[in-house]
């Protein structure tokens, strides 16, 4: 057990599964250069055939995972920054998604697709986005987001396994933050399961991704006025533990939403329908998400920042929601 960063659990998950099958090998933009620290000393340990830079055509090399996985390798493909997913939707929406069952099972596609969530840092509209909730909508493809170093090194490695294809978004924001990670090579966090981040008795906070270190810094503060804040991290989006939600849910009465994504059709949204259609009875009030408004995000970093979720709008919708019950109940007593 070794205490390391979000960017050395990424490194690690990959460097354990490379040693362990032959047939995992990582391909993408800038690898061999190594620009974010993710495959230190890859190219010494395991070769070029191993270790592939490609040209800057998400189209192509994506589009050469899925033939490579279909025949029976393991791709790791590094597409950098979320935003460069989109020059490669037709492969990922209409191959990688769809083959395995418009072949009647006769084709697997065990890859996992990585990609960073670089916002928050100046990089403007064409490169901030944060699209895991639009992937959400087409079956045949996982999801993991996770938000913390162990989890990101127990879930890449459980993705890497997985016989489906997976995408995997990488918050940026998480990078610098550190975890104590196991160094079993067979540590791995099963696809499909959530987890208890802070426990609480009056409210549920649902986040992800980014979200959640915010959210838990925003129940340490309201826990110094008594209000105790539950905070639950899905971890994965597809498949999605809607049970570890529910049961929060319905045991604090209240529940806010806290995605980094636009609003529209997020994972907040999804969230906020699962818990209305679920546990509409054990609700005490609305849910409320904290979420990106749907609008570009600006090159300005005083006009960005201020749109993303923050631990004072996290603190706001919570008085929302126990501050009319306090109100109420101290009328009630005087």
């Amino acid at each position: 057990m070794a205490r390391a960063t979000y960017i050395e659990a990424i490194r690690q998950a990959q460097m354990e599964e490379m040693q362990r099958d032959a047939r995992v090998f990582i391909m993408g933009e800038d690898i061999v250069c190594n620009v974010f620290g993710t495959t230190t000393g890859f190219t010494e340990m395991f070769g070029k055939e191993r270790v592939r830079d490609t040209p800057i055509s998400e189209n192509g090399f994506i589009g050469a995972s899925a033939g490579a996985a279909m025949v029976g390798m393991r791709p790791i493909v590094d597409v950098t920054i979320s935003s460069f997913l989109y020059p490669a939707m037709d492969q990922i929406m209409s191959i990688i998604a769809k083959s395995r069952y418009i072949y009647g099972g006769q084709a697997m596609l065990p890859l996992v697709i990585r990609s960073c969530l670089f916002y928050g840092n100046s990089n403007a509209a064409q490169h901030s986005d944060r699209p895991y909730s639009m992937f959400m909508n087409v079956p045949g493809l996982k999801i993991i987001v996770p938000s913390d170093a162990r989890d990101m090194k127990g879930l890449l490695k459980a993705a890497i396994r997985d016989d489906d294809p997976v995408l995997c978004f990488e918050d940026s924001t998480c990078w610098s933050s550190k975890a104590d990670l196991p160094d079993d090579p067979d540590f791995l966090i099963p696809l499909g399961q959530g987890e208890v981040k802070r426990e609480g008795t009056d409210l549920s906070i649902i986040a992800v991704a980014g979200g959640v270190p915010i959210a838990l810094k925003a129940a340490q503060r309201l826990a110094k006025e008594g209000i105790s804040v539950e905070v639950i991290d899905p971890r994965t989006l597809v498949p999605f533990d809607r049970e570890i939600i529910l049961k929060s849910v319905r045991k604090t009465g209240r529940a806010i939403t806290v995605d980094p994504a636009h609003e529209s059709c997020s994972v907040a949204s999804e969230i906020s329908a699962t818990i209305v259609e679920n546990a509409f009875d054990a609700l005490r009030g609305p849910v409320l998400r904290v979420t990106t408004p749907d609008t570009h995000l600006p090159f300005s970093p005083a006009i960005e920042k201020a749109l993303y979720p923050s631990v004072e709008r996290i603190v706001a919708a919570v008085y929302r929601l126990v501050g009319a019950d306090r109100l109420i109940a101290e009328q009630g007593t005087n």
